[in-house]
Formats: structure tokens, sequence, C-alpha cells
């Protein structure tokens, strides 16, 4: 397995993360137990979660990925050689059962999700704790363009860096990163600890795939120069980029045949780009699915690709992508299918 450097600290990480949004929805946790055992043994060392997990956020189910994770950790007898990856809950009103749908990136709802992490994670501190959205009005999962708008009642940035500060200094986080944030966003945030000697960002979890792209024109610079790498999140674009759901397939207990929630994947583009890809693997005598995993994980701003799975077939088949190195026959149809397709999958 790859390691590679998280940001600026001290931490090496594995350059697969194990993503575990599907534990108490999709996973049971006796299957939550052998994902983490098989990753564990293939050289994983990287576990990322959220409070918010699993996804779809249900509020019977809330939490629970976290609670398998702690579990599966004292199990084990701890989490020496492991580093453990959460993220706080921004605002939003289809979260009214996180702290009654007040959640804000605030000392009160920061310190409560921490300590409930802590307490479901069964650990005394975590190695990478993320701000899961921003706080303020701006474009993020999947949303295009922006529209200003009044962001008087969101928390300011130096506000929420300064709280993880206090938490840094209190021993129960080590590392502090964004996810789902912007350029300008992540920009301030790196200026800011720069300006008031707080603790720096050391990554970025963002969508990044065949089908979303869209990383690459403001942040990869960021994540290259200030050494901020992208986590990237969704790079099968939750699947697609199998093949499996082309045609019209829906296979039993698949994402998209239990959820319809997720769209933002399936349009009529994202199918013609994906069916393309798969063509290009398949020619290639490569499987698709370890073909988009193996490009994500060779860009030069990837810290470490987020791979997830709902059976152990799959995740064996994610975890081959690490020994695939793609030829540059591969890496230019890759780019000529983009050209024609770009970013369908915002």
């Amino acid at each position: 397995m790859q390691r590679r450097q998280l940001g600026r600290s001290d931490i090496q990480v594995s350059a697969l993360c194990l993503g575990t949004m599907t534990f108490g929805q999709q996973n049971t946790e006796s299957e939550a137990h052998a994902q983490l055992d098989r990753a564990l043994a293939a050289g994983i060392d990287f576990i990322d979660t959220a409070e918010m997990y699993p996804v779809p956020p249900f509020a019977e189910t809330q939490g629970l990925t976290e609670t398998y994770i702690g579990n599966w950790l004292k199990s084990r007898g701890g989490r020496a050689g492991l580093v453990l990856a959460t993220k706080v809950a921004g605002p939003g009103d289809w979260l009214a059962h996180i702290r009654g749908g007040r959640n804000r990136l605030d000392r009160p709802n920061i310190e409560a999700a921490l300590d409930a992490s802590l307490k479901r994670l069964r650990t005394d501190w975590i190695d990478l704790y993320q701000l899961h959205w921003p706080d303020r009005h701006t474009n993020f999962f999947g949303k295009l363009g922006f529209d200003p708008a009044d962001d008087a009642d969101s928390v300011p940035l130096l506000e929420t860096l300064g709280v993880l500060a206090d938490l840094v200094q209190a021993g129960k986080i080590r590392h502090i990163g964004v996810s789902n944030e912007t350029p300008w966003g992540l920009m301030r945030f790196l200026a800011l600890a720069e300006q008031q000697g707080l603790p720096r960002m050391v990554s970025i979890q963002n969508p990044y795939s065949l089908l979303n792209r869209s990383f690459e024109i403001g942040l990869a610079e960021i994540a290259i120069r200030e050494r901020c790498g992208l986590l990237a999140y969704s790079p099968l674009a939750f699947g697609v980029l199998s093949g499996k759901y082309l045609n019209g397939q829906r296979p039993p207990n698949a994402r998209f045949t239990l959820f319809e929630r997720f769209n933002r994947y399936s349009n009529p583009e994202s199918e013609r780009a994906t069916s393309e890809y798969v063509a290009l693997a398949e020619r290639h005598g490569l499987d698709p699915t370890q073909m988009a995993l193996a490009w994500v994980t060779s860009r030069p701003f990837v810290t470490s690709t987020i791979i997830g799975a709902t059976t152990l077939d799959q995740l064996e088949s994610n975890l081959g992508s690490i020994d695939l190195t793609l030829d540059d026959a591969v890496i230019a149809g890759i780019e000529s299918i983009h050209t024609r397709q770009p970013n369908p999958a915002p």
C-alpha cells in the first residue's frame, strides 16, 4: 500500500482510505467489521466517517456508523497504527435530528459534536477532524454558480478556526480539515491560520472522479502549492463508473436502486460519459472500476482516494486498483472523453 503525507502534518496515510457511510444503512455491524478487517489487512490505515453517517441520513440511524467503528476498535484492542477521521455537520434544515437542527460551526455545536463522536468511536482523540460543509451560503453538493445571499447569520471562519484550535490544544484533535469547500473558503482558512497563529487545514475532502473534475479548476493548484491535499470522495460517482447502472440496470440492493436522492450522478450526460469510460477500460483489458480509481489516486494533488463498498467483493476490487498503473494510451483516452463530456456530474 502506498503511503502519503497528510498535508504539512506529521502523519502519513494510506493512498486508499476506507469510507464508511454505508455502515448502519446498507451494511450491518458484522459486515462493517468484516470490511474494516479486510481493509486493515490490505494495508489501509486511514478510516473516514462522520457524525451524520450513515447516508441517506435518518434520525433512527444517525451515529450508527461511528458506533460500529468504535465497537470494532474495542474488539481489536484499540486504535494503534490507525488514522481516524470524522466530521462535524454544518447547518441544514434537512438535519433536524442533529442537535435539533440548530447545528452550526460554532463553539457549542462543534464541542457537542466532537464529544459525541469521541464517545461513539470509543477513543480519546480524532486524528483528522473535518468541517463537513461550510456554514456560509455557497455552492457545494453539486450546486453550480454562486448566488449572493445574506450571510449575517453565518459563523465567521475565524470563530470556527478558534474553536478547533482550542480542541487541538486540549488534545482531542490532532489535525483539522475541510470538506465540500470552495477555493475562496480554503484560502481564507489558510490565510487566517497564518495570520493568527492557528492550526492549519491539512486536507480538503471534496468530490472528484472521471465524471466530476471540477476540483482541477481552482482547488488543485491550492492543494499542491499549499500542501493541503485532496481526500477524494465519490471517486466512482456512487458506483456509476463501474458501469452497473448502464442501460437502465438497477441491481438489487444497489444505492440507486434503494435511494432516489442521488440523481446528481445519474443524468443522461453522465450515463453517456460512463458508457465511454467503460468501453475504454474494456478495450484495454481493464476493470472499469479499477481504472476509474487508479486514475484518481494517480493525480498529483490527491492525498488519498476514499473507497466505499457494500460487499467484500466490491471492496476487493477497489483494493486492487492500488496496483494498477494506467499507460499513456489509457490516459489519452480518458482526456479525449473528458473533452467531449466535461464534468457531467458536478
